[in-house]
C-alpha cells in the first residue's frame, strides 16, 4: 500500500492578480483542464488586463471581480459568498525598478495584502490551502563562483524594496501557518517571460525595442546573470504544486541554465537579424543589482515536475507572439520600454468593484479577436444593502 498521500481536488479556488502575466497562464490552464470553479479577483492594475484571461471568459466555471485584496469586506464576501476552499496568492507589486521609486506601494499591496488575506483565511473554515506566491529575490545574491542554488531552507537576504516586502509576507504566512494551523505553500521562482508580460521586464522590453528598431538598453555592464523559465511550464508547476504540495512546505520553481543580461540581449538581437553590437547601448544600473539568484530545483522536480520548453524555443515563440500583438498593452508601451522604466503607481478608489459572470471578452477587444458582450454586474449596491442591514456573513463580526 503506497505511503503517498492522495493528491488535493480543491473545488473553488479564488485567484488572486489574474489578470497578471503569470496568474493568468495559470487561470487559463486550470480552467482548460479541470472542472473546478475559478473566481479571479484583480484590481487591473497598469501590469494587468482582460485581454490576458480571453481562453477563460466564456467558461461557466469562471467568474472575474474587479477589486483590491487590501479590501478586507471585499475578501471576506468572496470567501464566503463563492464557498472558496483554495486560494492562489498571485497578487503583488513585482518590478524592482518601480520598488526603488515607489516603496510604499510595494508595502501596501505586498504586506498589508496579503495580511488581510490571511485573516479573512483565518476566519473562513473552508480555506483548504493558502497557496503564496513568492520570488527567488528573497534569497539576495548568490555567489557567482558556487555551483549550489539556493535550497528552500537557505536564509532570506534580500536587497531591494521589492524584495524585502515579499519576503515580509512570506514571515505572515509561515506565522499564520504556525500560529493558525493555516494550511499554506510557499513558492519562489526564477524569472519568467512569455506572452502577455507587461514590456517593462527585461525580454518583452527588449522585444519591442528590436521591434522597433530602437537599441537594447543593458543595466551596468549586463554581466548579471538569471535563470529564465517560459511561462507554461511555470503554470505547469503550479498545477503540480495545487495538487501535490505539501502543506506548510515551500518550493522553489527553478533551473540550472543561466543567461547574461548581455546574452539575452544578443539572443533577441540574433532573432530579428541585428548585430548586438550596434543595437545594445549600455546605462546606470541599479542602485543594487543581484549578480546572480541561482536556485536548487530538486525539491519540486520529486513531485513530477521538470522544465519542458527550451530557450531558444520560448524565446521565439515569445518574439512571435509580440509581433503578432505589438498593441496588447496600448499607450503605456512607450513609458514602459524607456531603460529606467518607473510606472507612476497612483492610489486608486477600489469602492465600486463590479462581477465579470461570464461569456466575452475584454471591452477593448480587436477586428480580428472573437468577441462577445461582457456580462458585467455591479455588486457594490448588494453590499451596500446587505451592510445597512447588517447582515452577518460569518466573520465574526466582518459585516459588509
Amino acid at each position: 500500500m503506497s505511503s503517498k498521500a492522495a493528491p488535493y481536488e480543491p473545488k473553488n479556488i479564488l485567484i488572486t492578480g489574474a489578470a497578471g502575466f503569470i496568474a493568468s497562464h495559470v487561470t487559463n490552464r486550470l480552467i482548460k483542464s479541470y472542472d473546478y470553479k475559478i473566481v479571479a479577483l484583480d484590481k487591473l492594475d497598469y501590469c494587468s488586463s482582460l485581454n490576458n484571461l480571453l481562453p477563460s471568459l466564456s467558461s461557466q466555471n469562471f467568474k472575474f471581480v474587479k477589486g483590491d485584496i487590501a479590501c478586507a469586506d471585499l475578501v471576506n464576501h468572496l470567501l464566503v459568498s463563492e464557498q472558496i476552499d483554495t486560494i492562489m496568492h498571485f497578487a503583488a507589486q513585482t518590478h524592482v525598478d518601480n520598488s526603488y521609486g515607489n516603496s510604499f506601494e510595494f508595502s501596501k499591496n505586498n504586506i498589508y495584502g496579503t495580511h488581510v488575506l490571511l485573516e479573512a483565511c483565518k476566519l473562513a473554515p473552508r480555506i483548504e490551502r493558502f497557496i503564496h506566491v513568492s520570488t527567488n529575490d528573497v534569497y539576495g545574491e548568490t555567489d557567482l563562483g558556487t555551483d549550489m542554488g539556493n535550497t528552500e531552507s537557505s536564509q532570506l537576504l534580500p536587497t531591494n524594496p521589492y524584495s524585502a516586502t515579499k519576503a515580509g509576507a512570506e514571515m505572515l504566512v509561515m506565522a499564520y501557518h504556525r500560529s493558525y494551523g493555516l494550511k499554506t505553500i510557499t513558492t519562489r521562482s526564477n524569472n519568467v517571460y512569455g506572452p502577455n508580460q507587461f514590456p517593462e521586464k527585461l525580454i518583452p522590453k527588449f522585444i519591442l525595442l528590436a521591434m522597433r528598431g530602437e537599441k537594447l538598453p543593458i543595466h551596468g555592464d549586463g554581466s548579471n546573470v538569471r535563470s529564465y523559465l517560459y511561462c507554461d511550464d511555470v503554470a505547469e508547476a503550479f498545477d503540480v504544486l495545487l495538487h501535490k504540495g505539501l502543506i506548510g512546505h515551500v518550493y522553489n520553481i527553478g533551473m540550472k541554465r543561466e543567461r547574461s543580461v548581455i546574452d539575452v540581449a544578443g539572443d533577441i538581437c540574433g532573432l530579428f537579424g541585428l548585430d548586438p553590437k550596434g543595437n545594445i547601448k549600455f546605462v546606470q544600473d541599479r542602485p543594487f543589482n543581484n549578480k546572480r539568484c541561482f536556485l536548487d530545483d530538486q525539491k519540486l522536480k520529486k513531485l513530477g515536475w521538470e522544465e519542458k520548453t527550451s530557450w531558444e524555443t520560448g524565446l521565439k515563440m515569445t518574439m512571435e507572439w509580440y509581433t503578432r500583438n505589438p498593441n496588447w498593452w496600448g499607450d503605456i508601451i512607450a513609458t514602459a520600454i524607456r531603460p529606467h522604466a518607473c510606472i507612476s503607481m497612483l492610489t486608486q478608489c477600489h469602492d465600486e468593484p463590479c462581477l465579470l459572470q461570464y461569456g466575452g471578452s475584454d471591452s477593448r477587444g480587436s477586428e480580428d479577436r472573437e468577441s462577445s458582450p461582457l456580462k458585467v454586474l455591479d455588486i457594490w449596491k448588494e453590499w451596500m444593502d446587505r451592510r445597512t442591514l447588517g447582515e452577518d456573513l460569518g466573520g465574526k463580526g466582518h459585516r459588509i
